[in-house]
């Protein structure tokens, strides 16, 4: 009986944060109206006035703008179950946060694809324009783990992704609120400006190691063929990326790599061969290079 008891308890918790975020949705949504009607009252504002900060202000730009703001939300939620599936506090369930985390990057990634692509159409061109997309590779890069056995570097991307995209809104939010200066700002600033490069070629070096995980996953009975092949699409979707080139920049740069261990003076011819048959190979899997937007 306590056992079921401290289970429950668990399962409360680890809902809050969900409903929260879902009140805070609906409240923002039906606020909408309100704001609406109170600006048309107003009339036009005077272009000479201050910006209004606050808390109200930054409700009212909130909800002026939805889809931006679940985006921020959901990525906000990437990042706050990611740190408690790696550092379980509260009572939370890892497991679970890890779930959690992968599904707030499954919507977040549902909604720039309802940002970025027209009306859907069940045609060829259509499902071609969908596959090209980064956020319909994440999508599908989240379902694969969430029904996948759990890998934790598998949360790596999808949190520094959520905490670069995450970085701009949130300094227009502290700025709506009048806390455009402080160390949360500056961290904010220094996540989307000078670190930006760093961060994107570091999802770009973990996506590519996942890789022979997941193989290594399989021999060892904890994988399974369809993630391994699943994965590996993932990735070819990834190196033909039309907006990301950072993924075929780490192809490049381990091909220099082994280029020059395999090429050093005194390595074992067998070695030598082993290196150059797996870059011969790896080039050979690779998919076409699109041109880039």
């Amino acid at each position: 009986m306590k056992d079921i008891m401290y289970r429950l308890k668990i399962d409360r918790k680890e809902h809050f944060i969900w409903k929260l975020l879902v009140i805070i949705s609906y409240l923002f949504f039906y606020k909408s109206k309100e704001v609406a009607v109170n600006k048309m009252s107003e009339g036009e504002p005077n272009q000479h006035a201050p910006p209004r900060q606050g808390f109200q202000a930054a409700v009212d730009h909130m909800t002026s703008n939805k889809i931006d703001s679940l985006l921020w939300l959901t990525r906000l939620g990437t990042i706050v179950f990611t740190a408690l599936s790696m550092i379980p506090l509260f009572g939370f369930n890892p497991q679970t946060s890890y779930q959690r985390a992968l599904m707030s990057n499954a919507a977040t990634s549902a909604l720039r694809l309802h940002q970025r692509m027209p009306r859907v159409q069940f045609t060829r061109e259509y499902g071609a324009m969908l596959m090209m997309e980064d956020s319909c590779h994440y999508l599908l890069y989240s379902i694969l783990f969430i029904i996948s056995y759990p890998i934790t570097l598998s949360l790596l991307p999808v949190f520094l992704f959520a905490l670069l995209h995450s970085a701009s809104y949130s300094l227009l939010i502290l700025d709506k609120l009048g806390h455009s200066s402080g160390s949360a700002s500056d961290f904010m600033r220094w996540v989307a400006g000078p670190r930006q490069r760093s961060i994107l070629r570091l999802v770009s070096f973990t996506e590519v190691t996942l890789m022979p995980i997941t193989v290594l996953w399989l021999f060892s009975g904890k994988g399974s063929l369809l993630t391994a092949f699943s994965y590996f699409r993932f990735l070819t979707f990834r190196y033909a990326s039309r907006r990301n080139p950072y993924t075929r920049n780490v192809f490049h740069e381990m091909r220099i790599a082994i280029e020059a261990f395999a090429n050093e003076p005194g390595r074992m011819p067998v070695l030598k061969n082993l290196c150059h048959k797996m870059i011969n190979y790896t080039s050979y899997l690779a998919p076409p290079i699109p041109a880039q937007q």
